[in-house]
């Protein structure tokens, strides 16, 4: 049992409950609730945009990827980083806009609510829990490798400590939460990469030489992870185009006052993410060869404890002060990383529910705050708990794979129909509820009947549906609104819907 560990855990868990605690007493309102109350300036958003995207994908999974494949789990790092160009230019400044605290609420203002709000809320849920998934094992992982504690127990703290945040901080506890997470994190893996580039005298050729002789040239060369070139081009599409359709993210655009502030956020979001996502390489290429992947598979078959080895093995090794000061220091980081990212999920999901289907399709939109606020935080209860229970049947699993499939659900589910409700005037409500169903439908089957499930059994050869799931889920959309059009309903506020997008213009 790592002590050094346990005390820093306990020093970041007081913070972040201390903030929750603060928090609580400036959530009272739905709009505080959902939306920090719009208080967030550009920069701090842009922060917590950044803590809500460098997950445990990020530091644990995709450090265990490179670690393990080589070159191959280096385009996940740049798969997620072209990502924010998408968002800058079609997403946020039009979400921020036109919406109010959800997806839905974009796709119902000129569209039909009920049935646009019961598929949109579906979609995140879904979506959401691939995602808070993988997170769980990540720290499932991490704390019973630190801590000594069952891999069960570990995913029941994390669970219940995410249900703490949501239920009690809401939207301005979990900013904060999110905001000091990526702080701690870009210190963390900057001292890791600079120590690992100073063993090799800050010479990148001296360092893949090293790697090369170490594992072969093949190890730095595409193909060792994904064989097929159609894999790898279905992935990088999940990638890019899933980002921006992320309920998590999505939310974080109506926490800030302006349309320029939103636009400040994802500038600030894409210099973080794109430096974090550099020094993935360094993390993960010198978790390969200073701890090797033989010990890395021997603590997690997934790869996820890579970089909290690499950080060990650098501090002196294991049983030196060094090393495991540095591995709790890492492991710490890790772990404010998950709980910042659960809490975002747990939101986005809870308020999928409660605003977009409890309020607006069985109450009608009539529901007061208070009401709005507990359903909120009750739902956010019941997610917690479907996230335990599913972190510990997915035990094992590579946290950045498990993500990749959340993307996938994202990019062929919800950016259709956002593409479409922005920018295409004959767009309607049959085909937004065909797109999302259509898109959510394809993307989770064709995982269910491919490798990742049925293994050497699969019917479909992919791992990740992207490049089939994404096309399905646009034409879906397109079919749908040709083939039962609706053109009074499409054409009533799809002009006003545009001049609020693009000026801000009739926006809270």
């Amino acid at each position: 049992m790592n002590w050094l560990a346990i005390g820093m855990f306990v020093v970041f868990v007081g913070i972040t409950l201390g903030i929750t605690y603060w928090a609580s007493h400036h959530t009272k309102t739905t709009a505080e609730y959902y939306a920090a109350g719009r208080s967030i300036s550009g920069v701090q958003n842009g922060f917590a945009i950044a803590g809500d995207y460098m997950s445990a994908a990020s530091f644990l999974g995709i450090a265990g990827l490179i670690a393990l494949n080589g070159y191959d789990g280096f385009m996940y790092s740049v798969g997620w980083l072209v990502a924010y160009i998408v968002v800058l230019i079609l997403v946020a400044e039009p979400m921020r806009n036109s919406g109010k605290y959800t997806m839905a609420d974009v796709l119902a203002y000129r569209l039909r609510p009920k049935p646009v709000r019961t598929a949109a809320a579906l979609s995140t849920l879904v979506i959401s829990t691939f995602y808070m998934l993988a997170q769980m094992v990540g720290a499932g992982t991490l704390i019973k490798m630190l801590l000594g504690i069952p891999y069960e127990a570990s995913v029941i703290f994390i669970g219940i400590m995410m249900i703490l945040y949501v239920t009690l901080g809401g939207m301005l506890g979990t900013t904060w939460v999110q905001i000091i997470k990526a702080g701690l994190l870009m210190f963390a893996a900057t001292v890791l990469s600079l120590w690992v580039l100073a063993k090799f005298n800050f010479n990148l050729v001296t360092f893949f030489n090293g790697l090369s002789a170490k594992y072969g040239q093949k190890f730095l060369e595409p193909g060792l992870l994904y064989k097929n070139p159609i894999e790898l081009v279905s992935l990088g599409m999940a990638l890019v185009l899933g980002t921006a359709g992320m309920p998590h993210i999505l939310m974080r655009f109506y926490t800030v006052p302006t349309a320029k502030a939103a636009r400040t956020s994802v500038l600030w979001a894409m210099g973080l993410i794109g430096t974090f996502y550099i020094m993935t390489t360094f993390l993960g290429f010198g978790a390969a060869y200073f701890v090797g992947s033989a010990t890395i598979k021997s603590i997690d078959k997934g790869g996820n404890m890579a970089a909290p080895l690499l950080a060990q093995m650098l501090g002196g090794g294991p049983n030196t002060f060094g090393g495991e000061f540095l591995l709790a220091f890492v492991s710490a980081a890790a772990f404010a990383t998950i709980l910042a990212v659960v809490a975002g999920l747990t939101l986005a999901a809870s308020s999928a529910f409660a605003h977009d289907f409890y309020v607006n399709v069985l109450r009608g939109g009539k529901a007061d705050e208070m009401t709005q606020v507990r359903v909120a935080k009750r739902t956010g209860v019941i997610v917690g708990i479907i996230a335990i229970i599913l972190g510990i049947l997915a035990k094992g699993q590579n946290v950045a794979y498990l993500v990749a499939l959340a993307f996938a659900v994202a990019s062929s589910a919800n950016i259709p129909v956002i593409i479409l409700a922005l920018f295409w005037k004959r767009f309607n409500t049959t085909g937004a509820v065909a797109g999302i169903l259509v898109g959510l439908i394809a993307s989770v089957g064709l995982m269910m009947i491919g490798p990742s499930v049925m293994g050497k059994a699969a019917i479909f050869p992919l791992s990740n549906p992207g490049i089939v799931s994404i096309p399905i889920g646009f034409i879906a959309a397109f079919l749908g609104t040709v083939l039962v059009p609706q053109r009074s309903e499409s054409n009533i506020k799809y002009e006003e819907l545009y001049i609020r997008a693009n000026t801000g213009l009739g926006a809270e």
